[in-house]
């Protein structure tokens, strides 16, 4: 074989699970110039090595394509990274809390502690949120704020200084400041429904310069690589400026330092001026404009502000205003004579069904056929608002939104009705396109593994059952939701989401059979192996040698990625980090020298332990504040 030929890449003695129907279980694979160029047996892919070709030997490991997307606000989270302490994952609000302690001790002024979204107070063993009284004794002088969900921030005294919200400070439209009985705000800061409140108060901490910014980046794209992920959808997000805020992962696409694939949407930033938004956007940039890497996906997920129908479950659902079909008309008929798709969020069915009505009247005049348009989340889409979808050829994005939201959901509107929400069988069942993701970073995290554990078991994570079983997904079908599927939503199909000769290279190979594990097991799962275009991103265990993706050192130095790396805190488990984090827990892991009572039993308990109006409060132990 002329060496010019020679595949780049084989991997071999593998389980692949292609997703090809032609061709559904392989063992090898040929790779070169980032295409899978064979697919099949061990001998066939191994008698195809030449002397250049790197061939990695899988050891039996199952292997699925690379994970995708579908929502994902990596341009905008990528920005942060570096400076978030991060939640996600962490299932005792005591270990949480002695995170929380170690950061503020590190980071200098006049920096924060963010804790931004990724969470949910029904993931820890003590089933709260921390209280304000809590944030004040473990950072009396540093600003600490902490999003959870869209529903709720909580801001420390510090935080409360530095932002300037007094007894003077007006309530926000959309929202609330909780105050005492003397009119000073107490540090909660309340979305009803309105998220804007706890966006805008984030938005007053300080930022990462530029470098920064390139370097934070590229450790969100490594600890998604980490996790499987090869590509995304980004949704855009408020206050992510086009395209001033865009300019960091441009550079990186330019310097070839890019180990997700991105396509990204366009979302607007100020109401009132949506339709010049859009008019500016078609006007100067193109869709599908860009790489395999970077490239143009449309506008939204917002489109106008009268449109959005913020989630926040513990509110009533709110009411859109009379004018929403007037504004939203405007932009769609822009974008639909410039051939843009686009996507719309949109929780309730009483939004989708006005804004169907919209994009009727616009096909009506400009047909949208071959738009590959979509609405995002649709938790309580009706079975006529589906067939209005496919009927003019849309899709729906959903996203796990209900896996951290699913308890207040059921509080507010019960049980039953949060059977089908959202009703992803009936979706496939009615020939829509549907595809999965995560809505991370400021709501759900961006563990695509919790996402599929959503879709198989219908739990959420802190353990309700929210949907039987016939609501449910099979573990090749939720795999295709996070893989092939998507695919449709980026205009991509043929390209990627499958292993199959012509694709991009993009793989996994998890640290467990996604096939054979238990259900309960696959949330937990990471990757050892993760490739994009046929090139190592990311390696660990048994392949670590493979390695070629690690970026320089998290900055700044008080980084919390230094040191809790990212989901559950993985980065904890090295032992540098282990012993450095000892000195915060004098207690052991089952009884407490201090406090005299077990951990195990405090978790347990309805009733407090100690004293009530002590710091550590009713519920499990927090010794190492002492």
């Amino acid at each position: 074989m002329n060496s010019a030929q020679d595949p780049d890449v084989i991997l071999f003695h593998g389980i692949f699970t292609t997703l090809d129907k032609r061709n559904p279980t392989a063992h090898a694979v040929a790779i070169k110039e980032g295409r899978f160029t064979h697919v099949g047996s061990e001998k066939e892919i191994l008698s195809l090595a030449g002397a250049g070709t790197k061939v990695i030997d899988l050891m039996g490991k199952r292997v699925l394509p690379g994970l995708i997307d579908n929502h994902l606000h990596i341009i905008r989270g990528g920005l942060h990274f570096n400076m978030e302490l991060r939640w996600d994952g962490v299932r005792s609000l005591t270990d949480a809390l002695s995170m929380l302690k170690y950061q503020v001790q590190i980071t200098p002024p006049p920096q924060w502690v963010r804790i931004v979204g990724g969470f949910t107070e029904h993931q820890f063993v003590e089933k709260r949120l921390p209280t304000i009284d809590e944030l004040n004794a473990i950072a009396p002088d540093t600003p600490v704020f902490i999003l959870h969900l869209y529903d709720r921030a909580l801001l420390n005294r510090a935080a409360l200084k530095v932002v300037g919200y007094n007894k003077d400070t007006p309530e926000p439209p959309g929202g609330q400041i909780i105050r005492d009985s003397a009119g000073n705000p107490t540090g909660l800061l309340l979305a009803k429904p309105n998220a804007t409140i706890l966006y805008a108060t984030l938005a007053q901490g300080p930022k990462l310069p530029f470098e920064y910014q390139l370097n934070s980046t590229r450790h969100f794209m490594r600890e998604l690589n980490r996790l499987g992920v090869t590509g995304a959808i980004d949704a855009g997000g408020g206050f992510q400026n086009y395209p001033e805020d865009y300019q960091v992962i441009q550079q990186l696409e330019a310097e070839k330092q890019l180990t997700i694939r991105i396509a990204y949407n366009l979302f607007t930033q100020k109401p009132g001026q949506e339709k010049q938004d859009y008019l500016n956007w078609t006007a100067t940039s193109t869709y599908k404009q860009g790489t395999d890497y970077f490239r143009h996906n449309g506008a939204g997920e917002m489109l106008v502000f009268s449109a959005a129908d913020f989630e926040d479950f513990r509110q009533p659902r709110p009411d859109l205003a009379p004018d929403m079909e007037h504004d939203l008309e405007e932009v769609v008929r822009i974008l639909a004579q410039n051939r843009w798709p686009w996507r719309l969020h949109a929780t309730y069915d009483e939004t989708i069904s006005r804004a169907l009505d919209v994009f009727e009247r616009v096909h009506q005049d400009i047909p949208l056929t071959g738009l590959n348009w979509f609405f995002d989340h649709a938790e309580t889409i009706s079975e006529a608002s589906i067939d209005r979808v496919a009927a003019l050829g849309g899709g729906i994005a959903v996203q796990h939104r209900m896996a951290w939201q699913g308890e207040y959901f059921v509080e507010r509107y019960g049980a039953g009705v949060a059977q089908a929400t959202p009703p992803i069988k009936r979706m496939l069942d009615r020939g829509v396109k549907v595809s999965a993701g995560t809505d991370a970073t400021r709501v759900a995290s961006y563990n695509p593994w919790v996402s599929l554990t959503w879709l198989i078991t219908g739990k959420t994570v802190g353990g309700m059952q929210l949907y039987p079983r016939h609501n449910c997904l099979d573990r090749e079908t939720a795999l295709r939701m996070w893989t092939e599927n998507v695919t449709w939503f980026s205009n991509e199909e043929g390209k990627k989401g499958r292993i199959e000769v012509g694709q991009l290279a993009d793989l996994v190979v998890p640290d467990r059979d996604f096939f054979a594990c238990a259900e309960s097991d696959i949330a937990d799962t990471t990757a050892l192996l993760t490739m994009v275009g046929g090139k190592v991103v990311y390696a660990a265990g048994i392949f670590s040698a493979f390695d070629q993706g690690m970026p320089p050192p998290a900055m700044p130095d008080w980084s919390p990625v230094k040191i809790f790396g990212g989901y559950a805190a993985w980065g904890t488990q090295r032992p540098a980090v282990k012993n450095s984090l000892s000195q915060l827990q004098p207690c052991s892991s089952h009884q407490c020298g201090v406090h005299a009572h077990h951990h195990a039993t405090a978790w347990s308990k309805a009733l407090p332990i100690t004293d009530l109006r002590s710091f550590w409060g009713a519920l499990g132990c927090s010794c190492w504040a002492v």
